[in-house]
Protein backbone atom coordinates (compact mmCIF):
# COMPACT_ATOMS: atom_id res chain seq x y z
CA UNK A 1 0.00 0.00 0.00
CA UNK A 2 1.35 3.56 -0.98
CA UNK A 3 2.33 6.05 2.07
CA UNK A 4 -0.75 7.97 2.42
CA UNK A 5 0.75 11.60 2.14
CA UNK A 6 -0.63 14.43 4.96
CA UNK A 7 -2.55 17.00 2.55
CA UNK A 8 -1.18 19.96 4.49
CA UNK A 9 -0.80 22.66 1.38
CA UNK A 10 -4.75 22.38 0.30
CA UNK A 11 -6.46 22.50 3.82
CA UNK A 12 -4.50 23.69 6.60
CA UNK A 13 -4.72 27.66 5.23
CA UNK A 14 -8.50 26.95 3.93
CA UNK A 15 -10.94 28.64 6.43
CA UNK A 16 -14.17 26.07 7.64
CA UNK A 17 -17.57 26.95 8.31
CA UNK A 18 -19.63 29.11 9.95
CA UNK A 19 -22.74 28.12 11.24
CA UNK A 20 -25.62 30.40 11.51
CA UNK A 21 -29.20 29.45 13.81
CA UNK A 22 -31.39 31.23 11.47
CA UNK A 23 -34.45 32.21 13.38
CA UNK A 24 -37.57 31.00 11.18
CA UNK A 25 -36.22 27.29 11.85
CA UNK A 26 -35.34 25.19 13.92
CA UNK A 27 -32.89 23.38 11.38
CA UNK A 28 -29.26 24.17 12.12
CA UNK A 29 -27.68 25.37 8.79
CA UNK A 30 -24.21 25.53 7.67
CA UNK A 31 -22.72 28.82 5.86
CA UNK A 32 -19.99 27.64 3.79
CA UNK A 33 -17.05 30.11 3.59
CA UNK A 34 -14.41 27.18 2.63
CA UNK A 35 -13.25 26.50 -0.90
CA UNK A 36 -12.80 22.94 0.44
CA UNK A 37 -14.86 20.72 -1.98
CA UNK A 38 -15.04 16.68 -2.53
CA UNK A 39 -15.86 15.35 -6.75
CA UNK A 40 -18.21 12.66 -5.51
CA UNK A 41 -19.15 10.57 -8.41
CA UNK A 42 -22.63 10.13 -8.71
CA UNK A 43 -22.68 6.01 -9.67
CA UNK A 44 -26.61 6.01 -10.56
CA UNK A 45 -26.67 9.45 -12.74
CA UNK A 46 -22.86 8.98 -14.42
CA UNK A 47 -22.15 12.40 -13.39
CA UNK A 48 -19.59 14.59 -11.23
CA UNK A 49 -20.65 16.60 -8.40
CA UNK A 50 -18.82 19.12 -6.43
CA UNK A 51 -20.00 18.87 -2.37
CA UNK A 52 -18.87 21.15 -0.08
CA UNK A 53 -16.08 19.07 2.24
CA UNK A 54 -18.77 19.34 5.81
CA UNK A 55 -21.73 18.96 3.64
CA UNK A 56 -19.97 16.04 2.18
CA UNK A 57 -19.38 14.40 5.90
CA UNK A 58 -22.94 15.26 6.80
CA UNK A 59 -23.84 13.11 3.43
CA UNK A 60 -22.23 10.33 4.44
CA UNK A 61 -23.01 9.87 8.06
CA UNK A 62 -26.45 10.04 6.43
CA UNK A 63 -25.80 7.28 3.90
CA UNK A 64 -23.59 5.00 6.33
CA UNK A 65 -25.03 4.94 9.79
CA UNK A 66 -28.08 4.66 11.54
CA UNK A 67 -29.20 8.07 13.15
CA UNK A 68 -30.81 6.50 15.96
CA UNK A 69 -27.07 5.64 17.36
CA UNK A 70 -25.85 7.35 20.36
CA UNK A 71 -23.92 11.09 19.26
CA UNK A 72 -20.52 10.27 20.28
CA UNK A 73 -20.58 7.09 17.81
CA UNK A 74 -21.90 9.50 15.36
CA UNK A 75 -18.94 11.33 16.04
CA UNK A 76 -16.67 9.09 15.39
CA UNK A 77 -18.13 7.89 12.47
CA UNK A 78 -17.92 11.74 11.48
CA UNK A 79 -13.89 11.36 12.51
CA UNK A 80 -13.11 8.45 10.70
CA UNK A 81 -15.42 9.47 7.46
CA UNK A 82 -13.66 12.65 7.29
CA UNK A 83 -10.22 10.65 7.42
CA UNK A 84 -11.11 8.56 4.80
CA UNK A 85 -12.29 11.05 2.18
CA UNK A 86 -8.80 12.99 3.08
CA UNK A 87 -6.88 9.90 1.69
CA UNK A 88 -8.96 9.75 -1.05
CA UNK A 89 -8.76 13.41 -1.99
CA UNK A 90 -5.07 12.77 -2.14
CA UNK A 91 -4.87 9.37 -3.90
CA UNK A 92 -7.32 10.90 -6.57
CA UNK A 93 -6.29 14.07 -7.30
CA UNK A 94 -5.15 13.94 -11.07
CA UNK A 95 -8.26 12.16 -11.53
CA UNK A 96 -11.84 13.31 -12.51
CA UNK A 97 -13.51 12.52 -9.08
CA UNK A 98 -12.64 11.83 -5.65
CA UNK A 99 -14.94 9.39 -4.44
CA UNK A 100 -17.86 7.49 -5.69
CA UNK A 101 -21.04 8.05 -3.87
CA UNK A 102 -21.40 4.11 -3.04
CA UNK A 103 -19.78 1.23 -0.57
CA UNK A 104 -17.30 1.49 -2.86
CA UNK A 105 -16.49 4.45 -1.19
CA UNK A 106 -18.15 5.79 1.29
CA UNK A 107 -22.02 5.89 0.66
CA UNK A 108 -23.16 9.57 0.09
CA UNK A 109 -26.48 11.04 0.46
CA UNK A 110 -28.20 14.60 -1.32
CA UNK A 111 -30.40 16.61 0.92
CA UNK A 112 -33.06 15.76 -1.75
CA UNK A 113 -32.57 12.35 -1.08
CA UNK A 114 -32.81 12.46 2.50
CA UNK A 115 -36.22 15.07 2.59
CA UNK A 116 -37.89 12.00 0.17
CA UNK A 117 -36.13 9.34 2.77
CA UNK A 118 -36.98 10.31 5.99
CA UNK A 119 -39.87 12.62 4.80
CA UNK A 120 -41.74 14.10 8.35
CA UNK A 121 -38.05 13.27 10.12
CA UNK A 122 -35.87 14.99 7.94
CA UNK A 123 -35.84 17.97 10.21
CA UNK A 124 -34.89 16.06 13.70
CA UNK A 125 -32.41 13.59 12.09
CA UNK A 126 -30.74 15.87 10.13
CA UNK A 127 -30.16 18.21 13.17
CA UNK A 128 -28.45 15.44 15.05
CA UNK A 129 -26.29 14.53 11.92
CA UNK A 130 -25.35 17.86 11.93
CA UNK A 131 -24.51 18.37 15.64
CA UNK A 132 -22.18 15.48 14.89
CA UNK A 133 -20.98 16.94 12.28
CA UNK A 134 -20.37 20.39 14.10
CA UNK A 135 -18.76 19.01 17.15
CA UNK A 136 -15.91 17.46 15.79
CA UNK A 137 -15.30 20.15 12.97
CA UNK A 138 -12.29 19.89 10.92
CA UNK A 139 -10.95 16.44 12.53
CA UNK A 140 -8.98 13.39 11.25
CA UNK A 141 -7.25 10.41 12.96
CA UNK A 142 -3.60 10.44 12.09
CA UNK A 143 -0.75 8.14 12.73
CA UNK A 144 2.74 8.94 12.58
CA UNK A 145 2.13 12.31 11.00
CA UNK A 146 0.11 10.72 8.07
CA UNK A 147 -4.11 10.46 7.58
CA UNK A 148 -5.02 7.34 8.46
CA UNK A 149 -7.22 5.74 5.86
CA UNK A 150 -10.31 4.88 8.26
CA UNK A 151 -12.00 1.66 7.06
CA UNK A 152 -15.51 0.76 8.81
CA UNK A 153 -18.02 -1.72 8.58
CA UNK A 154 -21.24 -2.34 10.44
CA UNK A 155 -20.75 -5.68 12.72
CA UNK A 156 -17.52 -7.88 13.96
CA UNK A 157 -18.08 -11.23 14.98
CA UNK A 158 -16.63 -10.21 17.80
CA UNK A 159 -12.90 -9.26 16.80
CA UNK A 160 -12.01 -6.70 14.00
CA UNK A 161 -9.71 -8.39 11.57
CA UNK A 162 -5.75 -7.65 10.81
CA UNK A 163 -6.12 -5.38 7.50
CA UNK A 164 -3.65 -8.16 5.90
CA UNK A 165 -6.04 -11.04 6.46
CA UNK A 166 -8.21 -9.07 4.53
CA UNK A 167 -6.84 -6.87 2.05
CA UNK A 168 -3.29 -8.68 1.82
CA UNK A 169 -1.57 -5.61 3.03
CA UNK A 170 -0.79 -4.44 6.54
CA UNK A 171 -1.54 -1.03 8.14
CA UNK A 172 -0.03 -0.86 11.12
CA UNK A 173 -3.11 1.09 13.18
CA UNK A 174 -5.58 -1.38 11.30
CA UNK A 175 -5.05 -4.16 14.22
CA UNK A 176 -7.73 -7.00 15.48
CA UNK A 177 -8.86 -5.57 18.70
CA UNK A 178 -12.03 -6.67 20.97
CA UNK A 179 -15.42 -5.71 19.71
CA UNK A 180 -18.21 -7.88 22.49
CA UNK A 181 -20.57 -5.10 22.09
CA UNK A 182 -21.65 -6.30 18.48
CA UNK A 183 -23.41 -9.18 19.90
CA UNK A 184 -26.47 -6.88 20.44
CA UNK A 185 -26.56 -6.00 16.48
CA UNK A 186 -29.47 -7.18 14.80
CA UNK A 187 -27.06 -8.51 11.96
CA UNK A 188 -24.44 -10.23 14.74
CA UNK A 189 -25.98 -13.82 13.31
CA UNK A 190 -27.73 -14.70 9.87
CA UNK A 191 -28.54 -17.66 7.76
CA UNK A 192 -29.36 -17.94 4.44
CA UNK A 193 -30.97 -21.12 2.30
CA UNK A 194 -30.26 -21.95 -1.46
CA UNK A 195 -31.74 -23.72 -3.57
CA UNK A 196 -28.25 -26.51 -4.51
CA UNK A 197 -28.57 -25.50 -8.45
CA UNK A 198 -28.67 -21.95 -7.37
CA UNK A 199 -25.61 -22.05 -5.21
CA UNK A 200 -23.72 -23.87 -7.82
CA UNK A 201 -24.87 -21.22 -10.66
CA UNK A 202 -23.39 -18.14 -8.31
CA UNK A 203 -19.92 -19.96 -8.07
CA UNK A 204 -19.68 -20.71 -11.57
CA UNK A 205 -19.33 -24.75 -10.37
CA UNK A 206 -20.84 -27.56 -12.64
CA UNK A 207 -24.43 -29.03 -10.53
CA UNK A 208 -23.19 -32.51 -8.59
CA UNK A 209 -25.97 -33.77 -6.09
CA UNK A 210 -22.46 -34.34 -3.24
CA UNK A 211 -21.44 -30.52 -2.29
CA UNK A 212 -17.60 -31.04 -0.70
CA UNK A 213 -16.11 -28.31 0.88
CA UNK A 214 -13.15 -27.94 2.97
CA UNK A 215 -11.96 -24.90 4.45
CA UNK A 216 -8.23 -24.33 3.70
CA UNK A 217 -7.31 -21.09 5.62
CA UNK A 218 -8.80 -19.29 8.00
CA UNK A 219 -8.32 -15.28 9.73
CA UNK A 220 -7.02 -15.52 13.17
CA UNK A 221 -10.30 -14.56 13.97
CA UNK A 222 -11.98 -17.61 12.25
CA UNK A 223 -13.48 -15.98 9.01
CA UNK A 224 -13.04 -17.74 5.91
CA UNK A 225 -9.86 -17.20 3.63
CA UNK A 226 -9.96 -19.69 1.34
CA UNK A 227 -11.98 -22.62 0.89
CA UNK A 228 -12.15 -25.51 -1.60
CA UNK A 229 -15.24 -26.26 -2.91
CA UNK A 230 -15.93 -29.62 -4.92
CA UNK A 231 -12.36 -29.54 -5.73
CA UNK A 232 -12.14 -25.53 -7.04
CA UNK A 233 -10.44 -23.37 -4.74
CA UNK A 234 -12.05 -19.76 -3.71
CA UNK A 235 -11.71 -16.71 -1.37
CA UNK A 236 -13.98 -16.57 1.18
CA UNK A 237 -14.00 -13.22 0.28
CA UNK A 238 -15.39 -14.00 -3.32
CA UNK A 239 -17.82 -16.71 -2.06
CA UNK A 240 -19.33 -14.41 -0.04
CA UNK A 241 -19.33 -11.48 -2.53
CA UNK A 242 -20.83 -14.00 -5.23
CA UNK A 243 -23.69 -15.72 -2.71
CA UNK A 244 -24.47 -12.03 -1.29
CA UNK A 245 -23.26 -12.93 2.55
CA UNK A 246 -23.56 -10.68 4.87
CA UNK A 247 -19.33 -11.46 5.76
CA UNK A 248 -17.03 -14.30 4.96
CA UNK A 249 -17.32 -15.95 8.56
CA UNK A 250 -19.46 -18.42 7.26
CA UNK A 251 -20.29 -22.37 7.44
CA UNK A 252 -21.64 -24.65 4.43
CA UNK A 253 -24.42 -26.96 5.38
CA UNK A 254 -26.09 -29.42 2.70
CA UNK A 255 -29.36 -30.56 3.59
CA UNK A 256 -30.46 -32.40 0.36
CA UNK A 257 -30.91 -30.09 -2.42
CA UNK A 258 -30.24 -27.63 -0.35
CA UNK A 259 -27.31 -24.77 1.21
CA UNK A 260 -27.79 -23.64 4.45
CA UNK A 261 -25.30 -21.06 5.13
CA UNK A 262 -24.78 -19.48 8.52
CA UNK A 263 -22.68 -16.56 8.88
CA UNK A 264 -21.41 -13.96 12.00
CA UNK A 265 -21.05 -10.06 11.56
CA UNK A 266 -21.82 -7.78 8.87
CA UNK A 267 -18.66 -6.53 6.64
CA UNK A 268 -15.15 -7.08 5.37
CA UNK A 269 -13.95 -6.80 9.12
CA UNK A 270 -11.46 -4.05 9.34
CA UNK A 271 -11.30 -1.15 11.38
CA UNK A 272 -14.27 0.90 13.27
CA UNK A 273 -17.09 -1.48 14.16
CA UNK A 274 -19.98 0.60 14.00
CA UNK A 275 -22.26 -1.61 16.43
CA UNK A 276 -19.07 -1.88 18.44
CA UNK A 277 -18.99 2.26 18.79
CA UNK A 278 -22.86 2.62 19.75
CA UNK A 279 -22.11 -0.03 22.46
CA UNK A 280 -19.08 1.92 23.53
CA UNK A 281 -20.99 4.75 23.80
CA UNK A 282 -23.76 3.48 25.53
CA UNK A 283 -21.11 2.34 28.38
CA UNK A 284 -20.22 6.16 28.68
CA UNK A 285 -17.08 5.88 26.01
CA UNK A 286 -16.57 9.19 23.97
CA UNK A 287 -16.04 9.63 20.37
CA UNK A 288 -12.12 10.39 20.59
CA UNK A 289 -11.70 6.73 23.21
CA UNK A 290 -13.39 4.86 20.25
CA UNK A 291 -11.29 5.88 17.97
CA UNK A 292 -8.32 4.98 19.50
CA UNK A 293 -9.59 1.61 20.46
CA UNK A 294 -10.46 0.80 16.81
CA UNK A 295 -7.68 2.83 15.00
CA UNK A 296 -4.65 1.60 17.26
CA UNK A 297 -2.06 4.15 17.60
CA UNK A 298 -3.69 7.11 16.11
CA UNK A 299 -4.21 10.71 17.40
CA UNK A 300 -7.28 13.50 16.70
CA UNK A 301 -5.59 16.32 14.46
CA UNK A 302 -7.60 19.27 13.31
CA UNK A 303 -7.15 20.70 9.78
Amino acid sequence: MKRLILITVVVIAVPFIIVSLFVKTDEIKFHYVSNLFVRVKDEKNSKIIKVPFEEYIKGVLAGEIPTSFDLEALKAQAVAARSYVLVQKEKNKKQDYDVVNTTLNQVYLTDEELKEKWKGEYGAKINKIKSAVLATKGEYLSYKGEVVEALFFSTSTGMTENSEEVFSTMVPYLRSVSSVWDEASPVYEDSVTFDLGDFYKKLELEYNENLVFDVLERTSTGRVKKIKINGIDFKGRDVATRLALRSNYFELIQNGGKVVINTKGFGHGVGMSQYGALGMAKEGYKYDEILKHYYQGTEIKKM
